[in-house]
């Protein structure tokens, strides 16, 4: 699939109008067999890497004595908002410091999602476990709960729904993943408008099998650390 396909106008609503039909048409009730997938994996996973969570959290602490949590609520399936989790890899003040840093956003100043390579808010270990991924790994028992799935459209903050086109919209008609078809395709170096796209290719197209092909791709993608940052 090249995602330069997917970015006309007439594509995106046409990929929207499909996905938001195959989602009503699956999702009457809840797919059983990706529930059923996304609790013993996430819950497996949890157990499993425990260990390594707590030597995480250990270093998180030890470095400046903030939370080793950063909570942030985001937008789950049907526009509710959830506590989305991460270990935290910025400063404690990151927040406060977005504004003056808003003008280097690689989506431009304007953009719906900021993006940034460098990012000066990002601490010394918080760089690698971005790189691999690591900060996300609290999200499986967001999984566990609920909340999210193991592969679906990335969850998005309240202010980057409200600028949504209306076939973005789309997106919010499944449940939010820790992976995903534009996760494995590029990450953060793909511009906003493909994410979408991808994600709605990806809620047309949803089925266990992609689902289960979509975490195989994600283990190599998660390795090479492209887009990661």
């Amino acid at each position: 699939m090249n995602p330069s396909d997917l970015l006309s106008p007439a594509a995106r609503r046409r990929h929207a109008r499909l996905a938001r039909l195959r989602w009503r048409l699956q999702t009457r009730g809840p797919s059983r067999v990706k529930r059923i997938l996304d609790v013993l994996v996430a819950a497996s996973l949890l157990l499993l890497l425990s260990p390594l969570l707590l030597l995480l959290a250990l270093g998180i602490k030890l470095q400046d004595g903030g939370p080793v949590l950063f909570w942030q609520p985001r937008i789950g399936r049907d526009g509710r908002p959830f506590p989305f989790p991460k270990l935290r890899s910025m400063y404690i003040d990151a927040e406060a410091r977005q504004a003056a840093i808003a003008a280097l956003n690689q989506h431009g100043a304007q953009g719906i999602t900021f993006k940034m390579k460098n990012d000066p808010r990002i601490t010394p270990l918080g760089r690698m476990i971005r790189r691999c991924s690591l900060d996300e790994l609290p999200q499986l028992w967001s999984v566990v709960r609920g909340h999210m799935s193991l592969v679906g459209p990335r969850p998005a903050l309240a202010r980057e729904v409200d600028r949504y086109a209306f076939d973005d919209r789309a997106r919010l008609h499944a449940l939010p993943g820790l992976t995903g078809l534009w996760q494995v395709s590029g990450r953060s170096e793909l511009p906003f408008e493909t994410q979408v796209m991808l994600d709605l290719e990806y809620i047309r197209q949803a089925s266990p099998g992609l689902d289960l092909k979509l975490l195989a791709r994600t283990v190599p993608a998660v390795i090479s650390g492209r887009g990661a940052y």
